[in-house]
């Protein structure tokens, strides 16, 4: 089971990556800082600090960085003091006529960095379906940015507003629920558990 107590502590800025982010001071001024894969406007508009790096380790957008010989000299990898792996490990039954995990490459190549792995658990992936369950036709498949998010509010004092929300436009890959995940972070602001800071073209 994921030991969430790693997630907690200090306020943490989680920067989505939607378009058009203009919030550089805010960002870099959080104590942490979470970012995502590319992290369109990292050193620009989005601001230059990064503490926790999430990076996809199913699909193709892992094996291209793994193919990748300058991977690790990526500016934003250069600078995260820490990694998060959003799934689980797929055992080898389940990746073998065509790899989709990569968790096993994905650490021996971030290991000679020498700063934490974090993996997200399926107890983790369990939570975030069962409560994008209600606004969602069919089994749910929660985006990297919602399945952070809870791992970071689970793992500290909820209700104290100190997750703050920026690049978050619910909008990607059609197999996530993004409805529901929007509708989730509402309330969740409504409950003050976070604050979700609007995107501006």
């Amino acid at each position: 089971m994921l030991d969430l107590s790693v997630f907690a502590s200090s306020p943490v800025a989680i920067v989505g990556n939607a378009p058009g982010l203009d919030a550089a001071a805010a960002i870099d001024g959080a104590p942490r800082v979470v970012r995502f894969n590319n992290a369109p406007g990292f050193g620009g508009r989005a601001g230059s600090r990064v503490t926790h790096l999430a990076l996809v380790n199913r699909g193709g957008q892992m094996r291209e960085w793994l193919a990748d010989p300058r991977f690790l000299d990526r500016p934003v990898v250069r600078h995260a003091d820490a990694f998060i792996l959003p799934f689980p490990r797929l055992p080898a039954k389940h990746n073998r006529l065509e790899q989709v995990c990569w968790t096993r490459e994905a650490v021996a190549r971030l290991a000679p960095l020498g700063r934490p792995i974090h993996i997200l658990s399926e107890d983790l992936h369990e939570g975030a379906r069962r409560r994008l369950a209600a606004g969602t036709v069919g089994r749910p498949n929660p985006s990297t940015g919602f399945l952070v998010t809870l791992a970071f509010l689970l793992g500290g004092p909820l209700g104290h507003g100190s997750i703050e929300a920026y690049g978050f436009g619910f909008d990607g890959w059609p197999g996530h629920p993004w409805a529901a995940e929007r509708a989730w972070f509402r309330q969740a602001e409504a409950d003050g558990q976070l604050r979700l800071h609007p995107c501006h073209p």
